[in-house]
């Protein structure tokens, strides 16, 4: 699987750890950054990972942050991405099944990397049902649509 990773300072150690275990596990792994420990703005990487994973350059997102909401509503700011927080293994694994989610977040100060490496594989497993699931997705695509629409204005 094609995945791109990126976090901010607070993720960025959690984020080299996650590389090596998804590089172990065979993945293609694309690291939008950040390359430093030093103080950076998640929105720019959020946004990163979030337009290569709209515009079908990789499969799935893994984004990095302390809690990992602030890096989740940047990338959510971009059409055609469903971003996620979790920190448990199950919430990750429906949020594909049901919401076709589209970017893992995590919260490296949240969750320590065992847990997210449970998380993840579970994430990474799940497929999208489809079915019922689908109409909402398509709701989310229409109110995206519109706002784009509105904005036209």
């Amino acid at each position: 699987m094609k995945i791109a990773i990126g976090s901010d300072h607070g993720g960025y150690e959690m984020k080299e750890i996650i590389i090596d275990y998804l590089k172990d596990k065979g993945h293609d792994i694309c690291d939008f950054g950040t390359k430093v420990c030093e103080s950076v703005d998640y929105p720019v990487y959020g946004k990163r990972v979030a337009e290569a994973v709209a515009a079908g350059q990789h499969d799935l997102g893994i984004l990095i942050c302390g809690t990992g909401v602030g890096i989740s509503i940047a990338a959510n700011k971009v059409a055609g991405i469903r971003a996620v927080v979790c920190s448990e293994p199950y919430s990750a694994k429906l949020s594909r099944q049901h919401n076709n989610a589209n970017i893992l977040a995590l919260g490296a100060r949240v969750i320590a990397p065992d847990l997210a490496k449970m998380i993840i594989d579970e994430f990474l497993a799940a497929e999208f049902e489809g079915g019922r699931h689908q109409k909402r997705i398509d709701m989310l695509s229409e109110i995206e649509r519109e706002q784009a629409a509105s904005n036209t204005h």
